[in-house]
């Protein structure tokens, strides 16, 4: 069975900083027609840092669409023909201060398949070392470091709820169990 919608006409609705809003007309599988509207977004990437001793940086930052506190590892948005390794690499500097010397890809993940064509890359970082941060303007966090298994016990207990994080401690628990090995960049 053929599920694919087809596209008759698109339009921007609206197009902000970094996301616009699109709205298609498409073609259904049964021939009648409908409208998807959805935010167009440039990717990401998220890293998973992780110490020699076993303990995982992550931040803690307000988010304000959800207006509450969340516990995440680092990420940040792909820059215009910018390679998403080359992303995370910037982002965990930025963001963290930490600096890696291995990097693996861990894989993607589409986090809102509804109403966005978002893709987030997963990255593994270690050998890890301290630099001063620079964050970017208007950007707050706290860098915390935990050890891996309490932010993979956080994420059982409600305490962490960020999807991209919750997608990255299930790869991370999988890398240490060796059943993902990601390839090495």
């Amino acid at each position: 069975m053929d599920l694919t919608e087809k596209q008759l006409a698109s339009e921007q609705v609206f197009e902000g900083r970094f996301l616009k809003v699109r709205r298609d007309t498409v073609s259904l599988p049964d021939g009648k027609q409908a409208y998807r509207e959805f935010i167009r977004h440039p990717g990401a990437v998220a890293v998973l840092a992780l110490s020699d001793n076993g303990e995982l940086v992550l931040e803690r930052q307000f988010r304000y669409p959800a207006g509450q506190d969340f516990i995440e590892i680092p990420a940040g948005k792909i820059d215009p023909q910018e390679d998403p390794a080359d992303t995370a690499k910037r982002e965990l500097w930025e963001e963290t201060g930490f600096i890696a010397t291995q990097w693996r890809y861990l894989g993607k993940a589409y986090p809102c398949i509804g109403y966005a064509d978002e893709v987030i890359h997963y990255y593994l970082a270690t050998g890890l070392t301290q630099t001063p941060r620079q964050l970017d303007e208007g950007e707050f966090l706290e860098v915390m470091l935990l050890p891996a298994k309490e932010a993979q016990a956080m994420s059982l207990d409600g305490r962490i709820t960020d999807s991209k994080t919750l997608v990255g401690l299930h790869w991370l628990a999988a890398w240490q169990q060796g059943t993902l090995s990601g390839e090495a960049i």
